[in-house]
C-alpha cells in the first residue's frame, strides 16, 4: 500500500463461508489465500474501476449463526458486528483513505461511516451507492434482487437510507441463496455459470423481464441491483432492455460503491458530522429535528 496513491480502499466483504462447503458461493468462499482477482465478485467488469485504485481485498469474517449466506435480519445483525472490526482495525490503521463495504444488504454500514469519519475515511456500500446515484440519473428507481425474506430485508434499507419517494418496486427473480434444508439443484449459482458458458439461464431472462415490468407497469427510470449475488446480471439487464428498446441505467453495488468513494475523496468530503456525531461533539446541539 503505497502513501502516495491518492486512492487507497480496502474493500470488505461482508462474510466468508467455509470453502468447499455445501453452502459455498461464488467468491465468498474461495480460500482467503486465493489472489485477490479471484476472490473479487465480478471481477471481469468490476476491476477496470479498481485501475488507479492501490487496494486490498480483505478476507471477511466467518459469520457466526451458521455456514450459509447471510438473508435474515438476525444473519445481518450477526453479519454487521463480525465486519465492524475489520472497519475499525483498518481505519485505525492509517493505510486507507476509503473502505468499500461489499455486498448487497451492506450489514454494518450506518456504525462503519461514524468509525470512518471519526478517522477521516471514506466509507461507502452497495445499497446507498446505488439508490443515491440512481436519484439523480432518473426520478425513479426499483431493484431487482433474490426473493424471499432478503425482499423485506431490503424494504428496509430503503426507508433506512429514506428514500421511499423514490423507489417504484422491489422484484425479484424467484432465486435464493443456498442454505439449509433446500432440495433444489437449480441454484442461482447454477443460473450464474450457465450465463457465463453462453449457455440459457432462466435467472437472466427472469431479471430482464421483471426490469422491464419495473419500468413498464412501476415507473422506474434507473434500475438497481439487491442482493450482491445479482450483480452479475447487470450487462444482461442493460443489454437486454436496449434490446426491447429501453435505454435506462443499470447500477450494480460493487462498481457504484468504488466510484462514490473516488468521489468523495476528489471532492474532498465526508459524512456529516452532525449526522456521525461523536459522543461528546466540540458544539452540541439542543435540538434534533425528525
Amino acid at each position: 500500500m503505497s502513501a502516495s496513491s491518492k486512492y487507497r480502499f480496502l474493500l470488505i466483504p461482508p462474510f466468508r463461508l467455509p470453502d468447499k462447503d455445501q453452502f459455498t458461493v461464488p467468491a465468498y468462499s474461495e480460500p482467503a489465500d486465493t489472489p485477490r482477482e479471484q476472490r473479487l465478485l465480478n471481477s471481469d467488469f468490476v476491476l477496470s474501476h479498481l485501475e488507479d485504485v492501490d487496494w486490498v481485498l480483505h478476507p471477511g469474517a466467518e459469520p457466526l449463526y451458521g455456514n450459509w449466506s447471510v438473508e435474515t435480519r438476525e444473519e445481518f445483525a450477526y453479519a454487521a458486528t463480525a465486519r465492524i472490526d475489520g472497519v475499525r482495525e483498518a481505519c485505525e490503521s492509517g493505510k486507507y483513505n476509503g473502505v468499500i463495504l461489499l455486498g448487497g444488504g451492506e450489514p454494518g454500514f450506518m456504525e462503519s461511516r461514524e468509525i470512518g469519519r471519526k478517522h477521516g475515511v471514506v466509507v461507502t456500500a452497495n445499497a446507498f451507492s446505488q439508490m443515491y446515484l440512481a436519484t439523480i440519473l432518473g426520478d425513479s428507481f426499483s431493484i431487482i434482487d433474490i426473493e424471499g425474506v432478503h425482499n423485506v430485508y431490503y424494504r428496509d434499507l430503503i426507508r433506512t437510507h429514506q428514500l421511499q419517494d423514490r423507489c417504484r418496486s422491489i422484484r425479484n427473480i424467484g432465486y435464493s441463496l443456498p442454505r439449509p434444508g433446500d432440495t433444489d439443484p437449480d441454484t442461482l449459482t447454477a443460473q450464474c455459470l450457465a450465463a457465463a458458458k453462453g449457455e440459457p439461464s432462466v435467472a437472466m431472462e427472469r431479471a430482464v423481464d421483471q426490469a422491464e415490468a419495473a419500468i413498464v407497469e412501476d415507473g422506474a427510470e434507473v434500475i438497481t441491483l439487491g442482493c450482491s449475488m445479482t450483480f452479475w446480471l447487470q450487462p444482461y439487464i442493460r443489454d437486454g432492455l436496449k434490446e426491447r428498446g429501453w435505454d435506462v441505467p443499470v447500477l450494480e453495488g460493487y462498481t457504484a460503491s468504488i466510484e462514490l468513494a473516488k468521489l468523495m475523496i476528489n471532492l474532498g468530503v465526508n459524512a456529516s458530522g452532525v449526522t456521525y456525531m461523536g459522543p461528546r461533539p466540540q458544539r452540541p446541539l439542543s435540538k434534533i429535528f425528525v
